[in-house]
């Protein structure tokens, strides 16, 4: 498996797959053909179909500039992908093409070139799933969070420390801004408002669901904005993880360096279905993203309140089982409907999560590799119009029976 800092990326929204991933390739491009006076750039399948929406076109002219770039939106080329976040790459001299080259976006921000030339990163874990790593850990008698530590080296710690204060940087603008997010949707920020209902006969319980999710909306609806997030695993589902987290360590005075333990326990788990999986929304749908962000959060939520290794992988088998089957079905392209509601559903998921796997370790009967092949093999049944595309499900309907689009 990668390194924890290719999972955990700062950057801004609205999308890791359809501007993060874009703006690395672009980069990557640049600085393979120097001599470029210009680009040419083909969208396919879900880039080509949700693009706009998640504008990466104007993340390639950025990344692009002050090179001019002529980006094509191919809805229809299926065939020879190996990816649907698929783009070629054509860098141009005195108007011919110099090359061509095939990139991926594959999914929180990470590319691939279909280019048996190009190095990918060396893997920095030697082990690929949760059974290898729980293994090896009780050996040693070592945490998730010393696991990840020891692979890594302590420099890890100087990483966690800037992820966590973009995550807590996030919610904190988040909650501060008002106002109407763009893409034409006409979404209202709901953060503040939802962080400011109090009310004297609230529960504890009500209190804690409000707070969660206000959070969670404030660092969704900062990527939706095209703030700065970052990919837990991706940017779509950035508030799921910071929320859990964040409301966790305020309610029980906990350390930003016990946070950090709990970032590194969650992200060993997001590297275990990103290695094994996808956690690419047009790949295997939302449950890839979302889903994912659930068992991070639960994961990192079981470590913080010190529980054990099966309870820790139990969370996270939960937290994914009870995602499969979810669908990517983003209205228009933008990752707002319904996108930012599943960040703080999700949130207090996980928190259920955690809550079930302390009572209930001993009866469990499914394994969390289990769930991940489960929810890998799930995402590839599902139709392509659910897969990130705005073709299917509630982007289809909320745009033919409402007319808002």
């Amino acid at each position: 498996m990668k390194s924890l800092t290719h999972l955990y990326r700062i950057g801004k929204g609205p999308s890791s797959s359809h501007s993060m991933g874009p703006e690395r390739a672009a980069h990557l491009l640049k600085g393979l053909f120097p001599q470029a006076d210009a680009f040419k750039v083909t969208l396919y399948e879900s880039l080509a179909k949700t693009g706009r929406g998640h504008m990466t076109d104007k993340v390639l002219e950025e990344s692009f500039a002050p090179l001019p770039v002529e980006i094509v939106f191919d809805t229809k080329t299926e065939e020879g992908l190996e990816h649907p976040n698929g783009m070629d790459i054509s860098p141009l001299k005195d108007g011919k093409i110099l090359d061509t080259k095939r990139v991926y976006s594959i999914g929180g921000g990470a590319i691939r070139l279909a280019d048996s030339t190009y190095v990918e990163p060396p893997d920095v874990y030697p082990h690929n799933s949760f059974n290898e790593i729980s293994h090896y850990c009780a050996q040693k008698s070592l945490r998730i969070w010393q696991y990840a530590e020891e692979m890594e080296g302590p420099q890890l710690w100087d990483y966690m420390a800037k992820v966590w204060d973009a995550m807590k940087n996030a919610i904190r603008d988040g909650l501060a801004a008002r106002g109407t997010l763009p893409g034409g949707l006409e979404v209202q920020r709901k953060a503040g408002y939802l962080f400011g209902q109090f009310s004297p006969s609230e529960t504890p319980e009500t209190r804690e669901n409000r707070i969660v999710c206000a959070y969670a909306f404030a660092a969704a609806e900062q990527n939706a904005g095209a703030g700065t997030v970052v990919t837990a695993p991706t940017c779509g589902a950035s508030g799921v993880v910071p929320a859990v987290l964040y409301y966790n360590q305020l309610k029980l005075g906990i350390s930003d360096e016990q946070i950090e333990k709990a970032l590194a326990t969650a992200g060993v788990i997001g590297n275990i279905i990103k290695t094994n999986a996808s956690i690419s929304g047009a790949e295997c749908g939302c449950q890839a993203e979302i889903g994912t962000a659930c068992c991070m959060a639960a994961a990192g939520l079981a470590e913080l309140l010190g529980m054990s290794m099966d309870q820790i992988e139990y969370a996270a088998e939960i937290s994914m089982e009870h995602m499969l089957g979810l669908t990517c079905d983003p209205v228009g392209g933008l990752v707002q409907i319904p996108c930012i509601e599943r960040n703080a559903v999700a949130a207090m998921r996980a928190i259920n999560a955690v809550s079930l796997a302390h009572f209930l370790t001993n009866s469990r009967k499914i394994s969390f590799d289990t769930i991940v092949k489960t929810m890998y093999e799930t995402g590839k049944d599902l139709g392509r119009s659910y897969r990130e595309t705005a073709e299917g499900g509630l982007a289809k309907y909320y745009s033919a029976h409402t007319g808002a689009l």
